[in-house]
């Protein structure tokens, strides 16, 4: 073999070798380097104490029940717990008083104090008022109520007294007395996981002050029934009362026309009764 063609060779094997080597730095300089998400936008991590199972109402809350995890410390809800020494710190056992699903952090209002029992009490808000309702099947929604649902209180009365073309009348009415109305409890049942209806006797509600009046007198006066909102609906909506005057024709009002194409329609408010001639465009059909 020539001489040349050995240095031609050894000259190919040379340029390969750097044509390698130089490719490979050029290929690890376009990696870029691995970096932590949590350091590359500064989040700054803490602890917070979530259920390491499904809690129920009632249950007591031991140390297999808890876990910490790491959790965005400017995102830690409120009322929460760092560390599970804080919630078991030897002063009394906690109790659960609101469901608590798996993995979710445990807060303060959800638990009893230490050594606290799991009482109705403690599920009433600040300054709010725990009122029991008397229902049975019908009034009661047929069971379908269960705790922590969101109802409103009609109000109906039998034996009221209404003027009518002068003269003192049995009459009959049912009006919307509270609106979007949290329910705490079915007879002595509080747990608001449950999922099984069930036909009760009394309905215990979270009412303010003055509405606690109103359920008072009215249930002494009348009866209370129970009308079962849609999940997530609060929402007031517009009502009026109803009389027997509603239920008649379908609920329409029917006036008698004149000769003139107008009616006299008949309005008592209270003991004040008025007569009123109106065109036959304006009756309420």
């Amino acid at each position: 073999m020539r001489i040349s063609s050995i240095g031609m060779m050894a000259a190919a094997l040379v340029f390969g070798v750097t044509a390698a080597f130089l490719a490979k730095i050029w290929l690890e300089n376009q990696t870029p380097e691995p970096v932590v998400a949590s350091q590359s936008h500064g989040v700054e991590l803490g602890t917070v104490v979530v259920a390491s199972r499904a809690l129920r109402f009632g249950m007591d809350v031991s140390k297999s029940h808890l876990s910490e995890i790491e959790w965005p410390d400017k995102a830690i809800p409120k009322g929460a717990y760092k560390k599970i020494s804080d919630i078991l710190n030897g002063k009394g056992k906690r109790i659960v008083l609101s469901a608590i699903a798996r993995n979710e952090p445990v807060l303060k209002e959800k638990i009893t104090g230490p050594g606290q029992r799991a009482s109705l009490s403690a599920l009433v808000g600040e300054g709010m008022k725990a009122v029991a309702i008397p229902v049975n099947d019908v009034r009661g929604v047929a069971g379908f109520v269960l705790p922590g649902e969101r109802v409103d209180i009609l109000f109906t009365r039998t034996d009221a007294r209404d003027v009518v073309d002068g003269r003192p009348e049995k009459a009959a009415f049912a009006d919307v007395l509270l609106q979007n109305v949290r329910v705490l409890a079915i007879d002595q049942l509080a747990d608001d996981r449950t999922a099984k209806p069930e036909i009760v006797k009394t309905v215990t509600i979270e009412v303010d002050t003055l509405q606690a009046q109103k359920v008072a007198l009215a249930s002494a006066v009348g009866k209370l029934s129970l009308a079962l909102r849609s999940a997530g609906n609060t929402d007031a909506d517009n009502t009026r009362r109803i009389s027997l005057g509603d239920l008649k024709n379908g609920g329409r009002r029917v006036a008698k026309l004149g000769n003139d194409g107008h009616a006299n329609i008949v309005v008592t408010r209270a003991a004040e009764r008025a007569e009123y001639s109106v065109p036959r465009e304006l009756v309420i059909r």
